[in-house]
């Protein structure tokens, strides 16, 4: 199933767009045009909005027709993903597109249905998302193992690197707003990273991301000349083609945070540790990266939005989910039991020296985000908790923090704790 059936080029194109001043008239609009059938008298058109993301609006939309069972509407659900404003300046939304093609033509996400002019319309998956309280859970987290084993194992980064067309918009300029030609040739200053593999991947998009800073103050220039050193840094430290999957490589989420974890329904709600069947959603960020960045991502994300530090795995769980995640993956690629022990001992000693890269990802992100989203949420905050992740990661493994005198933060702490 290598081929990214149903790509892009040949997916349905609606000329609408999604109005989110007035929500539930546009979304009709687009539904009735995908499905001219919803439209007779017999219908019972519903919208369930989805709050849980913090850059999109997303809508279920339902047909509850008399006689039909509840997994029979959900069957014929579908989901519409509207982006948010101006967040084509870090998310390459063609890419996303044909991310999600090759996903869904190996089994690991919905089937597109069509794209309008700020969106898409997919198939909806049954289950509910997790909580970051559910990361926790054994049941949970062994499903999330197992899954992301799978996309790492089976999924080629050829076609995933392969997804754009004209280039990589990580080569191009990014898109910016108010700046004056003063400003926009001090942006072309910075002299880009050159890493191992050719973009898109982990460290192209930060990359862009950075570029993508705003250069207002004397404050905003000197920060985001800090910023573009910590990443020549990361880089030289970090991108050494080692690691699974292809030099280093693997297809990678990296944006495993709970709401895109969904729970399939089961029967009965297990509290014991047999692992829950788990779907991964939202490919904004898909790309080629670390296997390592995307383990220590997803564990970063057991914080959750409010970063609560006291939640993030200890050593012996990021052991236990290792295991779960290798045992899963030499199954997807075929490798002998007798090696599996060798790997997790190598995943955990990277994924340990990892585990700061994920708070300069999207410390960055949030930077952006504070300029240009209309979201009410608290992005300069968020912005200098994670990028304090980083830092705090850095003066642990160079030792200033213990020259200091000063106390370990949490986060190291918690990441220290051995049970």
């Amino acid at each position: 199933m290598g081929s990214i059936n149903g790509s892009p080029d040949s997916l349905r194109y609606i000329a609408q767009s999604y109005n989110h001043a007035d929500s539930q008239a546009s979304a009709l609009r687009l539904i009735l045009t995908l499905n001219p059938h919803w439209g007779g008298p017999e219908n019972q058109i519903e919208f369930v909005r989805f709050t849980d993301g913090i850059t999109n609006t997303l809508l279920k939309i339902i047909n509850r027709k008399p006689g039909l069972t509840e997994e029979q509407i959900d069957h014929e659900a579908v989901l519409m993903r509207a982006y948010g404003n101006h967040t084509e300046i870090i998310i390459d939304r063609e890419r996303e597109t044909k991310s999600h093609a090759l996903l869904a033509s190996y089994g690991l996400a919905p089937r597109l249905l069509a794209r309008f002019q700020n969106g898409l319309l997919y198939r909806f998956i049954r289950g509910r998302p997790a909580t970051h309280e559910d990361l926790v859970k054994p049941s949970i987290w062994r499903g999330v193992a197992r899954r992301l084993a799978q996309w790492h194992a089976v999924l080629p980064i050829s076609e995933a690197a392969a997804v754009t067309s004209n280039g990589s918009a990580e080569d191009e300029k990014p898109i910016m707003h108010h700046v004056d030609v003063e400003q926009q040739s001090e942006k072309d200053d910075l002299v880009p990273v050159t890493p191992r593999q050719p973009a898109p991947n982990t460290w192209t998009v930060l990359q862009k991301w950075i570029r993508a800073l705003p250069t207002t103050t004397d404050e905003q220039r000197q920060r985001r000349l800090d910023l573009q050193k910590e990443l020549q840094r990361v880089v030289k430290e970090f991108d050494d083609g080692k690691g699974l999957g292809e030099n280093g490589l693997v297809f990678a989420h990296c944006d495993l945070l709970c709401a895109n974890v969904i729970a399939a329904p089961s029967k009965e709600e297990s509290s014991s540790d047999e692992a829950t069947t788990v779907h991964f959603i939202d490919y904004e960020y898909a790309t080629p990266s670390p296997a390592s960045f995307d383990i220590a991502n997803h564990f970063a994300e057991w914080a959750g939005y409010d970063c609560d530090y006291n939640m993030v795995p200890t050593r012996s769980v990021r052991r236990q989910f290792l295991t779960e995640y290798v045992k899963s993956y030499s199954h997807h690629r075929g490798l002998p039991e007798s090696s599996q022990p060798d790997i997790v001992d190598q995943l955990c000693r990277d994924v340990d020296r990892y585990r700061g890269i994920p708070g300069l990802y999207w410390g960055t992100w949030a930077l952006i985000q504070a300029q240009i989203s209309q979201i009410d949420f608290d992005y300069a905050s968020y912005a200098e908790l994670r990028l304090g992740e980083y830092y705090a990661w850095r003066r642990e493994v160079e030792g200033t923090r213990a020259q200091a005198g000063e106390e370990m933060p949490l986060r190291e702490r918690r990441w220290a704790q051995e049970a």
